[in-house]
């Protein structure tokens, strides 16, 4: 809404309002006290705003802090980089918040501001008695109804928007609006835009601060143990601790995925532990889930897992186990309960036990290289087949090397807790074994520990 009444820098539109400060000259006292009320002001909002990587709690407390003293009523319009949209924050009562299209603000003095970076200063009249107000500062600054509605109470009125800049790029405007009879005097102007360029820096601050933790939470939730698929006939069970546990990200991981006539899970340890393991873990995840694509057996997986993490100058690997799961034709065995076919190949990773319905635990022989640290590793296959209430348990090495007050929990520890849970479904298994190590670790740090079952149904 550009025209002879605005231009870049400071606009002023129309004359000054009458009001207090033209009352007459102010002694050198008074003056000498306003300059210490703006000095305190300023020095005030630095250290409140700086208190808060909270976008929305910065917000509050910038309105809180200049209103009434240094506007009757105040709007924030900041730019959402997701959306590209404005947002708009303020009102009366400093809670309303919405969202306009920027668009809709490129030919008003908000938007302007935001492509200039100047401040505009305008004056608002009333409207001649039984005269529809026409479009002035109010409409030019304040792209909402509702909040327009707000502020056109205050007519006559002095509207000024100010540029918040930070870090070279204004971030957003922030409006004020002053009734009658207190204008926006030079002091007052110079004073707002001290304040804008302190709380533009706080505001950008904290939008960083969640855009940041925006993104970590998602990279996160990608990098988390996936939900297991229900599969007929079949049973899933899964645990998973993360060593760093406020992250719930590790260096461990298992993955399900296929279909319920061929199922491929996948158990492995990445070396390393915390937020850079776990970037590695979701690379090693994926790999095998796009390797599965074009061979789904077991060894043929962990080649082109292996293809995928090898780099001469790295020193990271992985290790895992692949099981391929298919049902037996007509999903049951010859005593009547269902019955499973499973090929197995491992890359320097721990071999499962099964855990027969009887109480007999065996370990499967299998065994290959870690992946990522040669160019090329052929793996050997191996199968096992599951009957009715068996169930096959992978795991990783923070299981067994828990080290409690007698040492690592070990092996033998953990085939020894099996039999009591024979016939009970990965379910029990998973979660008695989790309770016993983290009993015997009895609040010690630990590595990334993942366990993954899974058992025929009856």
């Amino acid at each position: 809404m550009s025209g002879p009444n605005s231009t870049a820098g400071t606009a002023v539109v129309g004359p000054p309002p009458l009001g207090a400060h033209s009352l007459g000259a102010p002694t050198e006292l008074q003056l000498l006290g306003q300059a210490r009320q703006r000095a305190a002001l300023a020095g005030e909002i630095s250290v409140h705003l700086a208190g808060s990587l909270n976008l929305r709690r910065t917000v509050l407390r910038l309105f809180a802090l200049i209103t009434p003293d240094l506007a009757d009523w105040a709007m924030l319009a900041m730019v959402d980089h997701r959306t590209g949209r404005i947002a708009l924050h303020g009102g009366h009562d400093h809670a309303f918040v919405t969202t306009v299209d920027r668009d809709r603000t490129e030919d008003l003095g908000v938007g302007r501001v935001l492509r200039s970076g100047q401040s505009e200063l305008l004056h608002v009249a009333l409207a001649p008695e039984g005269e529809v107000p026409t479009a002035d500062g109010l409409d030019s600054m304040i792209p909402h109804d509702a909040l327009r509605a707000e502020a056109t109470a205050l007519r006559p009125a002095d509207v000024l928007g100010l540029a918040l800049t930070a870090r070279g790029t204004t971030v957003g405007v922030l409006v004020l609006v002053r009734g009658a009879g207190r204008g926006f005097p030079e002091d007052d102007v110079a004073l707002a835009e001290q304040i804008a360029a302190r709380a533009a820096m706080a505001l950008d601050s904290a939008r960083l601060y969640e855009d940041r933790t925006r993104v970590a939470s998602v990279l996160q939730a990608s990098l988390r143990p996936p939900a297991l698929p229900r599969v007929p006939g079949l049973r899933l069970a899964a645990r998973f601790r993360a060593a760093a546990e406020h992250l719930d990200i590790g260096g461990d991981f298992y993955d399900v995925h296929g279909s319920e006539r061929d199922l491929l899970l996948a158990i492995g340890d990445v070396c390393g532990k915390g937020v850079e393991a776990a970037v590695l873990t979701g690379r090693a995840r994926q790999s095998i889930r796009i390797a599965a694509h074009f061979d789904r057996s077991p060894r043929g997986v962990l080649a082109a897992l292996n293809a995928v993490l090898y780099d001469e100058e790295s020193d990271k690997f992985v290790t895992a186990v692949c099981a391929r799961v298919r049902p037996a034709e007509g999903g049951r065995s010859a005593e009547g309960g269902r019955s499973a076919e499973v090929d197995l190949a491992a890359a320097g990773h721990p071999a499962p036990l099964v855990l027969r319905a009887d109480g007999t635990v065996e370990q499967v022989e299998v065994t290959g290289t870690v992946a990522g640290v040669l160019a090329e590793v052929g793996y050997e296959q191996t199968s096992v087949a599951l009957g009715p209430g068996d169930t096959m348990l992978m795991f990783t090495d923070g299981i067994y090397e828990a080290r409690g007050t007698e040492g690592f929990y070990g092996l033998d520890r953990l085939v020894g807790l099996l039999p009591a849970y024979a016939g009970a479904g990965p379910e029990a298994v998973c979660e008695a074994l989790e309770q016993d190590v983290v009993e015997y670790l009895g609040g010690r740090a630990h590595d990334d520990m993942a366990l993954l079952a899974v058992a025929c149904g009856r």
